[in-house]
């Protein structure tokens, strides 16, 4: 199960660069997005500037759920809490980002702390 959560949790990634990015383009251009990008754009703002930080966040956690994930599975230590942690984590990325995108500062760190206990239940089958 753990293995599965952490295929659908790259969907899911895939998902958030995907919406920043269609984000950022609305705001900047389609000539921008296609071009050199040479020099400095302006900064996002709006949704754009959130998805962007929302995608950036995501990166910033997956590796340490992916790389726990791998050493799970590869350690055959895919218990029903790392199992469980790792559903925690996909479902609380997967709501983290309409949630940062309607701006909602204090429901979006009490949803991202889920995330992070889910990332700990998936190691401490580990340890």
């Amino acid at each position: 199960m753990t293995i599965r959560m952490l295929a659908w949790s790259v969907v899911l990634g895939l998902a958030y660069v995907l919406i920043a990015a269609g984000l950022m383009t609305r705001q900047r251009g389609l000539k921008w997005n296609t071009g050199n990008r040479d020099g400095d754009p302006a900064p996002l703002t709006g949704v754009a500037a959130r998805a962007a930080r929302a995608s950036a966040n995501f990166l910033e956690t997956f590796g340490f759920f992916a790389a726990a994930a791998l050493a799970v599975a590869a350690t055959h230590r895919d218990t029903p809490q790392a199992a469980f942690g790792a559903q925690l984590y996909f479902w609380a990325r997967l709501v983290y980002l309409p949630i940062y995108l309607a701006g909602i500062p204090y429901l979006r760190t009490a949803v991202w702390a889920v995330s992070l206990w889910g990332i700990l239940q998936v190691l401490e089958a580990l340890l």
